[in-house]
Order: C-alpha cells, then sequence, then structure tokens
C-alpha cells in the first residue's frame, strides 16, 4: 500500500497569488521534478499562478515511493489537488508528464465534475495510439535499462553521465517508465476543453502525426505547434513555448 502524502505537498513552492485569475498545474517527465518548472512563474503573466507538482519520489519527496501505475497516480493527485480547484486551472505535461495530465483531466471530470479551461501536451504521442512496437524497459536488468534509456533519449545527458546521480535515479526512472509502459487507454468521451499539443521539430521519439492525434481527445479547439529542439525542447526552446503558453491562456477568457 503507497502512503500518501498530505495533500499540499504535492505543490512546491506554491505561493497564493491574489492576482492569479487562473492557476497552471505543471506535470514534469519521466524522472523530472517540480523543480523543470521553477523560473516559469516569472515568465508567465501574474494573473497565472504556476502550481509545479512533486510527485512522490524525487527532490522534497525523494523518501516517499513513486507510483507505478498511472492510473493510481491519476487518482491520487486528483485527491491532492482537490484544495485548489477554487478557481479555473489549466494543465501542462511534458511527455509523462502529459500522459499524467491528460489522465488527471478524466479523473477530475469524473469525481470533481470539473474540467481544465485548457490542456497542454507536450513531447507525448496521443494516448490512443497503439503502443506495440515498443518493448517494456522498466524490469531489464541494470546495465541494459541505462543503455535502453541513454537510446531512447528520454533523459538528460547530464543525468545518464553522472553514475552517482544514476544509481539515486534508477529507481524513479524504472517507476516512472513503469508508468507509461503499463498503461493502458480506456475509451470514453472526449474531453470538452481546448488542447494544445507541443512538439520539437528535431524530436526523434514524437513525430507531428503522434502530436496530432491529439485533436480526438477534445470536442474543442485544437492547435498544434512544433518548436526547434529535440525532446527536452521544454528547456532549450522555453523563450518560445512560455510565451505561446500564456497567449493561449490569456484566450481563455476567464481575466476580470
Amino acid at each position: 500500500m503507497i502512503q500518501l502524502a498530505a495533500p499540499r505537498t504535492w505543490l512546491a513552492c506554491h505561493r497564493p497569488n491574489p492576482r492569479a485569475r487562473v492557476r497552471l498545474f505543471c506535470l514534469p517527465y519521466a524522472g523530472g521534478g517540480a523543480s523543470t518548472f521553477r523560473r516559469w512563474q516569472e515568465a508567465l503573466p501574474q494573473t497565472v499562478e504556476v502550481c509545479p507538482v512533486q510527485i512522490p519520489g524525487r527532490e522534497t519527496r525523494f523518501r516517499e515511493p513513486p507510483f507505478t501505475r498511472l492510473a493510481d497516480l491519476a487518482e491520487a493527485l486528483g485527491d491532492g489537488l482537490s484544495d485548489y480547484l477554487d478557481l479555473p486551472f489549466a494543465l501542462f505535461g511534458h511527455s509523462m508528464g502529459a500522459l499524467v495530465a491528460f489522465e488527471l483531466a478524466r479523473q477530475l471530470r469524473r469525481e470533481c465534475h470539473q474540467e481544465p479551461l485548457h490542456l497542454f501536451v507536450s513531447g507525448c504521442a496521443a494516448p490512443h495510439l497503439p503502443r506495440e512496437d515498443h518493448q517494456p524497459i522498466h524490469d531489464l536488468p541494470e546495465p541494459a535499462f541505462r543503455r535502453e534509456i541513454a537510446r531512447l533519449n528520454g533523459t538528460p545527458a547530464a543525468v545518464l553521465e553522472n553514475d552517482e546521480l544514476m544509481q539515486m535515479m534508477l529507481p524513479i526512472l524504472r517507476a516512472d517508465f513503469a508508468v507509461c509502459e503499463t498503461y493502458t487507454y480506456a475509451e470514453g468521451p472526449p474531453l470538452t476543453c481546448p488542447i494544445s499539443a507541443f512538439g520539437g521539430l528535431q524530436d526523434e521519439a514524437v513525430d507531428r502525426e503522434e502530436l496530432n492525434a491529439w485533436r480526438a481527445q477534445t470536442t474543442g479547439p485544437f492547435r498544434l505547434r512544433l518548436v526547434p529542439g529535440d525532446h527536452f525542447f521544454l528547456h532549450t526552446a522555453q523563450p518560445l513555448l512560455l510565451p505561446l503558453l500564456a497567449r493561449e491562456l490569456q484566450g481563455v477568457r476567464v481575466w476580470s
């Protein structure tokens, strides 16, 4: 049985903002933590309250066991973030975080009867696409696992090249890959909120068609945005990405 943390530990560096009109919950990629989004607040309008989500097993929650199943994680997140739904909210997730954000949106619709104002998915194929060509790697022996995560270009080089850091990261990476590799998409009604999908022009892990397929997951508007960079364009293309995010958040018309 996984022991869940108190609800308020799900958000890192959360500073309530009386000027906020929308909360943006941000979910990281496999192996990542809330620090991925540490500079986003200063780059986005003050009417957006950036809320980086801290998943168990990393950074300030490194002593907690990580989740290995997406459904369990989405359910726990839905419970943990319910105190923060008093403002309109949007969800952003990169790679693994995009799948988590999508299932969190569906969880909140089921349990809280609320949808996000906007779902931003980044560096991730649409959840309903078949994944038969991908062989699971989360339970491989350590040498083979390390080779595979290096080959997949899904983990920053700075992490892969640091043996001490890798020993700390391996349990988290295995758990996060298990989250993705054991995920089974369940048919359900599409969301009604807008979805924006972001991709890197040089990303070899996710192509344009796989990003464009997110269109099927909403009855609302859909936009596909491609920016320069590989799978980690989230970091390298921030000067382009964050203004696009700000523009689309302002377009949801919750400002007063």
